[in-house]
């Protein structure tokens, strides 16, 4: 096996490992929470040889069943059995190797494919407010028909990257329903989705949320010239606008800044209101004032 398909758990950094923990399914982290074994958000719950919790689970039962007793009557250490495992994960599909002359060399079964005919398309990680971006995760939308080892073998063979784990997940496009027409569903939004952990740390270009207000204000302000982002909404804006001008624009009357919103509407309402009352309550008192004084004066 060549050198850059291996890879050991041990060796991750401590942000690769932990943006593993935090990668496993919800399921499963309730069950290890049931069982006190849950972390902190940016902790690793990997032990100190890199086992996760499953992998030393394992790697108990096959040592209560004797499978890692060697020729000289020891056991494989955790170490060494997450290497073996290892090699084993990161093996390409449609290769071997052979000894020729002497010297192992790697061999192509079957066909060979220089140009896989699927669409891997990279998109930015989801970061929860508040938690910065993580840079050992990567996430690509991936044909549904494609599976983790074709994910891991597809990155390592044509883009040299090497993972750590992959999480996927399949989404489903909403069902349209009509009366006069059978349910459908758009094809476009029904994706797989692949969460990919990395080895090496890769930070997504162009993030707005590392540049500062000057660049990010900049940016934006290139995108709506060339690539016309918020074009769509002026358009529906202008739309409605247009609505309810009318087609000849009759008995149509711009509301100001202050009556433009119910909100705006209502607190006027108010403040009149609460001025009248004000009125009533001064001619009230004046009214009482002339009674008090009326009886001293006739006196």
């Amino acid at each position: 096996m060549f050198a850059t398909l291996r890879r050991l758990y041990a060796t991750l950094p401590d942000a690769a490992a932990a943006a593993r923990t935090a990668s496993t399914p919800k399921a499963v982290r309730i069950r290890r929470a049931e069982q006190g074994l849950d972390v902190g958000p940016l902790e690793s719950d990997a032990t100190p040889e890199g086992l996760t919790p499953s992998e030393f689970a394992r790697y108990q039962r096959a040592l209560a069943k004797g499978e890692l007793l060697q020729d000289d009557g020891s056991n494989l250490t955790e170490a060494q059995w997450l290497e073996r495992l290892d090699s084993r994960r990161t093996r390409v599909r449609g290769v071997r190797q052979v000894v020729k002359d002497g010297e192992k060399e790697t061999e192509v079964v079957g066909q060979k494919i220089y140009l896989p005919n699927i669409i891997f398309k990279m998109v930015r990680n989801y970061t929860p407010p508040g938690q910065p971006y993580n840079p050992y995760e990567a996430t690509f939308r991936v044909p549904q028909s494609v599976t983790k080892t074709d994910i891991r073998s597809y990155l390592l063979a044509v883009y040299g990257v090497q993972t750590t784990y992959i999480r996927t997940d399949n989404y489903q496009s909403p069902i349209l329903k009509s009366r006069m027409k059978p349910a459908t569903t758009n094809s476009d939004r029904t994706y797989k989705r692949a969460v990919v952990g990395l080895v090496e740390p890769f930070y997504y270009p162009l993030a707005e949320e590392d540049m500062p207000k000057s660049e990010r204000e900049a940016r934006r302000k290139w995108l709506e010239q060339h690539l016309l982002v918020g074009k769509r909404e002026q358009d529906r804006k202008l739309y409605f606008l247009r609505a309810t001008r009318g087609s000849e624009g009759k008995g149509w009357k711009w509301r100001t800044g202050t009556t433009a919103s119910r909100g705006n509407i209502l607190r006027l309402i108010a403040e009149r209101r609460a001025e009248r009352e004000q009125a009533i309550e001064d001619v009230k008192a004046r009214i009482r004032e002339d009674r008090v004084k009326a009886p001293a004066e006739t006196a």
